[in-house]
């Protein structure tokens, strides 16, 4: 039998990913949305930027809660718009329809060795992004009119010492939401101090588990131990410290993966962390299925019944929602990702999925060391091989095969953005063929299939 659903939560849509399952308790805070308007006056890019650019108080109060407002529905409903009417790049351009957000891999280094980690598969650099080249990229967002910025994709933003500089810099020129998604090792008071100074809109918690055997099972650490008491007290600590300061940003945000040993801590997990943060949610552990072998038997026992019940083929992608169903799928839907965002690595390598960890398929490159850089993964496999402080626990590793090969030249944001290798992509998802693109083929983001 499927589980029922808990009456004591409930499903909402994702923020930063539309329909990314998130379970939530009842009394959770305000969203997002509704607190960036509320609390307006004490956003750094109304201050530094929309005050300046207008001429009276309430024209910026105006235009920044027009442009948010846009930017928040935007995310849903333009990529369904395009694809719906099979915009062109040749028109994007002409209507200048940006991104609606860049992340820029500041650091792809992280300390933690998590079981369920991309890094446990696939050669990642310990590397920093260069501190010209991160200003750049903001100059570059902020000339598109790029509404957000999340400082991070594969690594943790914290190990980079200049990151609250690049925040403090992107609020000046305007971005109007800046992000970062940390585990929160290196939280300290003087880091926190740092990101509330900085502007930092909204600040995404990663921490797996309910109790401390969990938790220090999910998240060990590469280079020493990490301690569940020293990672729940800097996030107590951060609290602490913006109630103090009375800070109204960042809009904080807790996430936990569910998987066999995190399910059952539900409860224990949303009890540690109801009063202290903004939002608190879990997240099934990967958006789709993996290997049928991954389901225990009664899983598949259902699994076999909903296949004969909707006589559909033995391959069917299947999804094991947050409360443990079983859900298969009746076929795929265009993906919504290169009409959303773009991705840059730290050596400027741009890719158009959060979902593709190894940056295998390239749209575009902002730097040559984006394609001078092979060393810094072989780098990685070395230090495998030489079991190196730091990566005995990553012994599958591989580098991560080139789905695409765009020509060999630096090109500035837009010009990836409206270029042809991502328009390629983008035109065959709009003619429902997504498959014929090789890194889509077997993408595990859910909101690229239908579901029963």
């Amino acid at each position: 039998m499927q589980n029922n659903q808990s009456e004591n939560y409930k499903i909402q849509k994702g923020e930063v990913l539309e329909g990314s399952a998130l379970l939530k308790k009842q009394d959770s805070n305000s969203s997002r949305v509704k607190y960036m308007i509320q609390n307006i006056e004490y956003n750094r890019a109304f201050e530094d930027f929309f005050l300046k650019k207008y001429k009276t108080k309430q024209l910026a109060k105006d235009n920044f809660i027009k442009q948010y407002i846009e930017y928040r529905t935007n995310w849903n409903d333009l990529p369904k718009f395009l694809i719906k009417n099979k915009n062109s790049n040749i028109q994007m351009e002409k209507e200048s329809i940006a991104p609606l957000c860049l992340d820029i891999e500041t650091a792809s280094i992280c300390d933690l060795a998590c079981p369920f980690c991309f890094r446990e598969y696939l050669a990642t650099p310990d590397k920093i992004i260069d501190e010209s080249t991160c200003y750049d990229l903001i100059d570059q967002a902020a000339e598109m009119g790029i509404p957000s910025i999340k400082f991070n994709w594969r690594g943790e933003p914290l190990l980079h010492p200049k990151l609250p500089e690049f925040i403090h810099y992107a609020k000046k020129k305007g971005i109007m939401e800046t992000i970062i998604n940390t585990n929160a090792t290196n939280l300290d008071p003087k880091m926190s101090n740092k990101l509330i100074d900085s502007g930092l809109d909204f600040l995404i918690y990663s921490f797996d588990g309910g109790t401390k055997e969990t938790y220090e099972k999910m998240r060990p650490g590469r280079f020493g131990k990490n301690s569940f008491e020293s990672v729940y007290g800097n996030i107590l600590k951060f609290d602490e410290i913006k109630k103090k300061r009375d800070s109204k940003f960042p809009y904080t945000k807790i996430q936990m993966i569910l998987t066999e040993d995190t399910h059952k801590e539900k409860d224990q997990f949303f009890k540690l962390f109801n009063n202290f943060v903004d939002d608190v949610s879990v997240s099934q552990y990967t958006e789709r299925g993996g290997k049928l072998s991954d389901l225990d038997e009664d899983s598949q026992s259902i699994y076999y019944h909903l296949l004969l019940k909707h006589n559909l083929p033995k391959e069917t992608p299947y999804m094991k929602d947050v409360f443990g169903n079983i859900k298969l799928s009746n076929g795929r839907k265009p993906c919504e990702q290169p009409f959303q965002r773009l991705l840059v690595t730290y050596e400027g390598k741009v890719a158009m999925c959060c979902y593709d960890w190894g940056a295998s398929y390239p749209v575009g490159y902002t730097n040559s060391m984006a394609f001078n850089n092979d060393k810094d993964y072989e780098k990685v496999i070395d230090s495998v091989n030489k079991n190196k402080k730091g990566f005995e626990l990553l012994k599958n590793i591989k580098i991560s095969k080139n789905y695409n090969n765009p020509k060999k030249e630096v090109l500035n944001l837009k010009e990836i953005w409206y270029g042809n290798e991502i328009g390629k992509v983008r035109n065959l998802h709009i003619g429902n063929k997504g498959e014929e693109v090789s890194i889509c083929k077997n993408c595990s983001f859910k909101d690229v299939y239908s579901w029963l």
